[in-house]
């Protein structure tokens, strides 16, 4: 999970692009990164760290040009601690390519061989956005054949790139004195929008939020498998480049890692989470009576809808239990556990009034690990909660995300291997309830018809692009080596 945005103006972009990414910044915490263009030429900037302090004023000065991109890193493979490795990706030929890319290969050792072997392309990074990069510039040259360089050619350059590439991308790039290309892989996995200005600009990115809060129109989200080429003037061409797309977005957008303002293929993230809420509340009647539930507490941030809606069901009364500390980051996309166990009860505080004596039902969007649940129920105990009931959103987590979620390994999944009563007394909760796998996408297809299916690999095991065990090892093996390390829940 990554955010990434691309324009193409009139105007000087380097300060639109560096709000977009504030915009994006829940999408990745690990790095930061700008390449605009101006005359033909590319100035990038990119660092480790947020972007507040990525960019400071001498390096926005630095950034000259109406057209741009940039991204903010969420690592699921390579060295997270490589500098290398932040976005945008470069490439001199054929002639000259900035690129950012969310999602994750799950062909990228075969790729990267390839590449080396018969393309005849160097990777000097860990990074699968480098070979996907690398296999993009391929594609292109092929295509032109050392001529010109225009639509058509860069459509025919991202047909091949889908023919060759298995896993999740969506990818904005920018080709020098030539254009801005937007394309996303043939399901849809990861999600990208585009939209325009009052002044005619083109922006692209992660999620219509980024658009929206820059003064953009959100127009659309692009088209599984689609292209889109904007050129320098502001044209926009737009083509199918694969032969059997399918809308299958990551459900877990909906549910944790896409801002509630957002909208993604036509859903809101908000309303799909309200909707989680009430078939979530079915669950809970089933289980609890709700008259011995005092109190329904959110886990903050995105259970909020949930949970409330979920306590309008129950007709039970909803309550801010938790005060969250914002500025700490989110602590399932740090890398390494030892770093989420600390920040948890630095990032939560319990108010102690609203646990007191009290039977609480706390709602979290999902359980992923165990930290952050045992840490949360815990402190409610703490607080005098005389019983802590737990509900997650979302069904139980029991296979590797390989799509650029990093949750990639069975053993560190709380559900692997448990029973529901298992995780429950793991957890230290009096009660656990988790959403039906089926009622979770029924809930949140329900808000966009023409989605007939949801990429939900992590809670059914069906991998839409086809993934094996020795897929899922190599993935392990490529995970990122953080410093300090630990893993910690949604």
């Amino acid at each position: 999970m990554c955010g990434i945005v691309g324009v193409v103006s009139k105007a000087p972009v380097n300060q639109l692009i560096y709000d977009a990414l504030l915009l994006l910044q829940h999408r990745g915490q690990d790095a930061a990164g700008i390449v605009t263009q101006q005359d033909g030429r590319f100035y990038a900037h990119k660092a480790r760290g947020m972007v507040r302090d990525v960019f400071r004023t001498r390096n926005m000065r630095a950034l000259p040009g109406t057209s741009g991109l940039g991204q903010v890193r969420y690592p699921t493979a390579g060295q997270a601690a490589s500098a290398q490795e932040a976005q945008p990706f470069y490439a001199s030929a054929p002639f000259g390519i900035v690129m950012v890319h969310n999602g994750n290969l799950t062909n990228a050792a075969a790729l990267r061989r390839a590449l080396a072997e018969s393309d005849h392309r160097h990777t000097n990074t860990d990074s699968d956005s480098e070979v996907l990069l690398g296999v993009f510039a391929h594609e292109l040259e092929r295509a032109t054949r050392g001529g010109t360089l225009g639509p058509e050619e860069a459509f025919a350059a991202v047909a091949a790139v889908h023919k060759r590439v298995r896993g999740s991308y969506a990818v904005i790039a920018h080709i020098a004195g030539r254009g801005m290309l937007v394309f996303r892989d043939p399901f849809g996995i990861r999600p990208l929008s585009i939209g325009r200005g009052s002044d005619g600009a083109i922006m692209a990115a992660s999620e219509s939020v980024a658009l929206e809060g820059t003064g953009y129109q959100a127009e659309r989200s692009v088209a599984p498998g689609e292209a889109i080429f904007v050129t320098l003037d502001g044209q926009m061409h737009a083509r199918q480049c694969a032969e059997n797309p399918q809308l299958s977005p990551c459900i877990f957008e909906y549910i944790y890692l896409a801002r509630p303002d957002s909208v993604l293929d036509g859903i809101s993230v908000y309303q799909a989470r309200l909707n989680l809420g009430q078939t979530l509340a079915q669950r809970v009647i089933s289980v609890l009576p709700p008259d011995e539930i005092d109190a329904v507490i959110p886990i903050p941030e995105s259970s909020r809808p949930s949970a409330n809606e979920l306590a309008r069901m129950l007709g039970r009364p909803y309550r801010e239990g938790f005060v969250k500390n914002r500025y700490v980051g989110r602590t399932f996309i740090m890398p390494g556990q030892a770093v989420r166990r600390r920040s948890v009860r630095q990032k939560l505080n319990a108010i102690g009034s609203e646990f007191a004596g009290r039977n609480v039902l706390l709602v979290d969007d999902s359980i992923v690990r165990d930290t952050t649940s045992r840490e949360i129920v815990q402190m409610a105990r703490d607080a005098g909660a005389r019983r802590v009931y737990l509900a997650s959103a979302a069904p139980p987590v029991y296979h590797p995300n390989v799509y650029g979620i990093d949750m990639p390994t069975r053993e560190e999944l709380v559900a692997n291997g448990r029973s529901i009563e298992e995780v429950r007394a793991h957890i230290g909760a009096d009660a656990l309830i988790y959403q039906d796998v089926d009622a979770m996408k029924r809930a949140v297809a329900a808000l966009n018809p023409e989605i007939k299916a949801f990429e939900a690999s992590c809670f059914d095991g069906v991998y839409i692009t086809g993934v094996d065990e020795g897929d899922i090892s190599r993935m392990q093996g490529e995970r990122p080596q953080a410093q300090g390390g630990d893993d910690d829940d949604a």
